[in-house]
């Protein structure tokens, strides 16, 4: 055999070798209680029955157990329902509403365990997740698949892996087992499966997990391999899996991505131009909003071909369908100069800013390279035509609207507003795990249901 060909039989191995020996830091550590607030302040709302979800109903009338796989399906879910979720850019996909649920729905299973080996094995998910994402190529993204849904499965099932103290051995058997179960398109996006995709990817985790520890053995190498390179169109980069592995982790760089708004990211540096024009038209025009739609011609936004290949709806006839419509984000921008919750909930699009959707066009920039050769050199740029021949103007990079920041304690109000201040501030201080029963209160909190009609 070739140094070559053993040199790819061992990456499999290489890989689980990471995720059992490598230590996390403190920064890391701190990054990684970001990430648990972020996800508890969008996972809470549907858990606790804050906001209506019909499809997370209908899941639950087919999934009733109080097992592991099923809470971690459940709060997977739940965590991506209102697309509010984080999302990493290596990975091009929302990691902790994969990873969490599993360590969550495992966790309730285990009574002593301490925030601090919850967070190392939150840790190893994303770096896994970041490390899939580039090993992947961008190909796989453009194929159709959901990598949430995808190398989510395996991101998850490492960090199970670590959580439960797997060896080496049955980490590399899981990951096959994992790898194999892996699936999610995105031709499902703007729909209820979506977010069942991130709590199918959880369950599947824990399931490859729980087979490998029972002693289910599956192919210990070449599986991810055989994975990759049959998902990659050419592009796949094994090799990347493990190269410099934690040299930065990549919960610190590139870092998780924290989303101010609840719509698809792909449309987020629109509504931050759009934004930026409300401000504009309101001082040039000295007109009122209502008049808005009147004042204007058109509205053209233009970005890297191919940087809408997420934000693909064009006429949402829902909210749901909303978070993913171009038009429809800069249109509730310029009418609302915010993105709320309630404009994308379930239901009928508002009226006014479907109307002034209608004005808006799409025009890829053909002078650019396209975005599948780097997404994080994505633009949107907003034009304006008004009535009177003016033109308004303004264009916003993927890393200007990235440097804008979030707090999260606001995002935190904004997802729970019914709640009293000092309620936040306790599931808050729950998020850092800095008490020996921290661990066992949150997850019980996020893996207890409200009450439905159909329980």
């Amino acid at each position: 055999m070739s140094q070559q060909s053993e040199k790819q039989r061992q990456i499999t191995r290489d890989l689980a070798e990471c995720i059992v020996h490598s230590q996390p830091d403190a920064e890391a550590r701190s990054k990684a209680r970001a990430g648990i607030l972020d996800f508890t302040a969008v996972a809470l709302p549907i858990v606790e029955g804050d906001i209506n979800d019909s499809g997370l109903a209908a899941v639950r009338q087919v999934f009733h157990g109080q097992d592991a796989q099923t809470r971690a399906l459940l709060l997977g879910y739940a965590g991506h329902a209102l697309d509010f979720d984080d999302f990493h850019a290596d990975f091009r996909g929302h990691p902790s509403t994969v990873i969490l649920p599993v360590l969550f729905a495992l966790a309730r299973e285990i009574p002593d365990l301490v925030g601090e080996k919850l967070l190392d094995a939150y840790i190893i998910g994303i770096e896994t997740a970041g490390r899939l994402g580039l090993a992947a190529g961008p190909r796989h993204y453009l194929a159709g698949f959901h990598n949430t849904a995808t190398l989510g499965t395996l991101a998850a099932a490492a960090a199970a892996a670590r959580l439960l103290n797997a060896s080496v051995t049955a980490t590399a058997n899981l990951l096959g087992i994992a790898a194999t179960r892996a699936s999610g398109l995105r031709a499902q996006f703007a729909s209820a499966v979506k977010p069942l995709h991130a709590g199918f990817a959880a369950q599947s985790a824990v399931i490859a997990c729980q087979l490998s520890l029972a002693g289910l053995q599956g192919q210990h190498s070449q599986v991810v391999e055989a994975f990759l390179a049959s998902s990659g169109g050419g592009q796949q980069r094994p090799d990347l899996l493990t190269a410099n592995w934690a040299a930065p982790w990549r919960i610190v760089t590139p870092g998780l991505e924290f989303k101010p708004y609840p719509t698809c990211a792909g449309t987020h540096s629109a509504a931050d131009a759009a934004r930026q024009l409300r401000n504009q038209w309101l001082q040039c025009s000295g007109r009122p909003l209502a008049s808005l739609y009147d004042d204007l011609n058109s509205v053209v936004v233009t970005f890297p071909p191919g940087g809408d290949i997420a934000a693909s709806v064009r006429q949402p006839g829902s909210g749901v369908e909303a978070r993913f419509s171009l038009e429809y984000v800069i249109a509730a921008s310029l009418l609302n100069g915010q993105l709320r919750l309630q404009d994308f909930a379930e239901g009928p699009v508002q009226a006014d800013i479907a109307a002034l959707a209608t004005k808006v066009q799409r025009r890829p920039d053909i002078t650019v390279p396209p975005d599948e050769i780097n997404p994080g050199l994505r633009f949107h740029q907003v034009t304006l035509y008004r009535q009177n021949g003016e033109q308004l103007q303004c264009r916003i990079s993927r890393q200007q609207s990235l440097a804008m920041g979030i707090d999260l304690q606001q995002k935190l109000h904004s997802c729970l507003p019914t709640r009293s201040e000092q309620q936040r501030d306790e599931i808050a201080q729950l998020c850092q795990l800095t008490t020996p029963a921290a661990v066992q209160q949150l997850a019980q909190r996020l893996t207890t249901f409200a009450a439905s009609a159909n329980d």
